[in-house]
């Protein structure tokens, strides 16, 4: 099963985060990146940019209001995000804990659905079936010794 594991820090984690050397952050995400890439539970991961370069689409409004960032206060900004595929809610929380994080910050763990969660006999279920099966074969055939 899949855990997303979403980087979220407050005000404060974000001054001492700037505080810290660049080489040493990434040094040390690097290193627990590589942990996870060796064990074979990395799915995926990234940063996020400042909130300055986002925005937001409000809903609450027809049509939606976008809105760009920052936006209004920064008690909690995501700052990042790692998927893993894990045998249980146990295994990612033991990852999660192991994250090079700092006072301030705080990784939100949440279960990725996956098909099995949906009725197998829904239309649109199956469409995405399929949608995911021509984006895989899409990315091997762009991928360095694919064919184009």
């Amino acid at each position: 099963m899949q855990y997303m594991l979403i980087m979220r820090s407050d005000d404060a984690a974000v001054e001492a985060f700037k505080e810290m050397p660049f080489e040493q952050v990434i040094e040390a995400m690097g290193k627990y990146n590589e942990s996870m890439i060796n064990a074979g539970v990395l799915v995926a991961g990234e940063g996020l940019s400042d909130a300055s370069e986002g925005f937001v689409v409000d809903f609450t409004a027809d049509p939606p209001l976008v809105t760009d960032g920052p936006y209004g206060e920064t008690k909690e900004l995501f700052n990042g995000f790692w998927i893993l595929e894990v045998a249980s809610k146990e295994e990612a929380a033991e990852w999660a804990k192991r994250c090079p994080l700092g006072p301030g910050a705080k990784l939100e763990v949440r279960r990725v659905h996956g098909a099995e969660d949906f009725p197998a006999d829904n239309e649109w279920i199956q469409k995405e079936e399929g949608w995911r099966a021509e984006q895989t074969a899409k990315q091997a055939a762009q991928a360095p010794g694919g064919s184009d």
